[in-house]
């Protein structure tokens, strides 16, 4: 069952991920490392096998993907330290930035795919159990007396980052821009987080498997999954008034590839997802395809009309929100610490 897999030592990530690989002897094989974030074991597993079949067909080798899993800030100090990615594919620009700083990525990645290579989206809603018994209707609602939001910590999780920024961009727009305001209420939000786990899967077996909590604040993947393996009669989504738009990054760890000599392999991976198959293989798997138009109709009714706020407009980009707000010393750390 999903949700009875227990997060991986992220020192480990690497080593523990189950790689994907065609049993087909008559072929040689090449091999790619994939470091990416919590919830797209699913994803990854499902493309995997896509991307195999078409290296296959163009070079007639078959390819043995390794794809790592975790908390993408814990996740991103992995590859820094020596995790020997060829690609990484990540919930935040932040994170890869991370790795840029460390000598790994060269400066431009953005631009070496489509859409500042940002092949997909999704965004965080909120999922609650069955009749919505706490009336969780909107950001607001989560502060109120007796109600126990899960969340992980913003300091290993990429999504946790998307949904403090959610919270503090709600708060600032129904304050008319006083971001005092908007922090007093992020404060006041993570004093109804009883745990606070390292990733965004385990978030989600803490509020699933071990019925902790009230609300989870959830990859709209995520909840759509939940739904998808218990049914909407143990659980309901609940999309807020306004959410942000959690823009996907993905690129090529240059030294390593270089180092590997695995450009080719890592560039060719990279670019299939942008290709109708891997859109479809992104609405199956509840993200948003950044090409809707090749997706049956019929997938994209399980994404809702939210108001999406980006990082860059609300935040100034994630150069100016990730030490701002989840450096050491942050807002993150002065508020968290308080309690």
């Amino acid at each position: 069952m999903l949700f009875n897999r227990r997060t991986l030592v992220l020192t480990a990530a690497l080593a523990a991920a189950a790689p994907f690989s065609a049993s087909m002897p008559a072929f040689a094989q090449d091999t790619l490392n994939n470091v990416s974030y919590d919830p797209t074991r699913e994803l990854y597993r499902e493309y995997s096998e896509h991307f195999n079949k078409v290296w296959q067909a163009k070079t007639g080798r078959t390819v043995v993907v390794s794809n790592s899993h975790g908390g993408s800030g814990a996740q991103v100090r992995a590859v820094v330290e020596g995790l020997p990615a060829d690609v990484v594919t990540f919930p935040l620009e932040g994170d890869i930035l991370g790795i840029e700083a460390a000598g790994l990525i060269q400066p431009g990645w953005q631009s070496e795919f489509p859409a500042e290579s940002s092949p997909y989206t999704s965004t965080i809603v909120f999922l609650v159990r069955a009749g919505n018994p706490k009336g969780i209707k909107d950001w607001n609602d989560l502060i109120k007396d007796g109600v126990e939001v899960i969340t992980p910590n913003p300091k290993t999780s990429g999504g946790a980052r998307y949904n403090y920024l959610a919270a503090w961009a709600y708060e600032l727009e129904r304050s008319g821009g006083d971001a005092q305001k908007a922090q007093d209420f992020v404060a006041e939000l993570y004093r109804h987080v009883p745990v606070l786990d390292t990733g965004a899967r385990g978030s989600t077996n803490t509020f699933v498997q071990n019925k902790v909590g009230d609300v989870l604040l959830a990859w709209e993947n995520e909840a759509l999954l939940s739904l998808k393996e218990f049914g909407a009669g143990e659980y309901e989504i609940i999309v807020p008034s306004l959410s942000v738009l959690a823009e996907v990054k993905v690129a090529v760890v240059d030294k390593n590839v270089d180092a590997k000599g695995t450009r080719e392999i890592a560039t060719a991976f990279l670019n299939e997802l942008y290709t109708p198959e891997a859109q479809k293989i992104f609405a199956r798997n509840f993200y948003r395809p950044l090409h809707p138009d090749q997706v049956d109709p019929a997938e994209l009714a399980n994404f809702k009309d939210v108001k999406l706020i980006t990082v860059g407009e609300v935040f100034g980009g994630w150069a100016k929100a990730q030490p701002e707000h989840f450096g050491e010393g942050g807002i993150f750390d002065q508020i968290y610490s308080k309690d």
